[in-house]
């Protein structure tokens, strides 16, 4: 299954499940040159991952970590499903 196929939640109420919402945003909004390896170890924990990612590549989210994948992670993955 491609990602470009798989619609994206259309009710945001599926992000109060994430872990990040538990945990708070600085580990996924770090500061640039900074370490995303605790918001990848979080998202890899995170039940709802698969819909995180949709979520972002869905809404062109450039910042942050989204559904375990940094910035420029998304931007290759985009290019790729081109």
């Amino acid at each position: 299954m491609h990602i470009d196929t798989i619609p994206a939640p259309a009710d945001p109420a599926w992000q109060q499940e994430a872990l990040c919402a538990q945990t708070g945003g600085d580990f996924f909004f770090p500061e640039p040159g900074s370490s995303v390896r605790e918001a990848k170890r979080i998202c890899g924990l995170c039940p709802i991952r698969s819909a995180c990612l949709e979520y972002a590549l869905e809404h062109d989210e450039r910042f942050g970590v989204w559904g375990g994948l940094s910035e420029k992670e998304r931007l290759a993955l985009r290019r790729t499903a081109r």
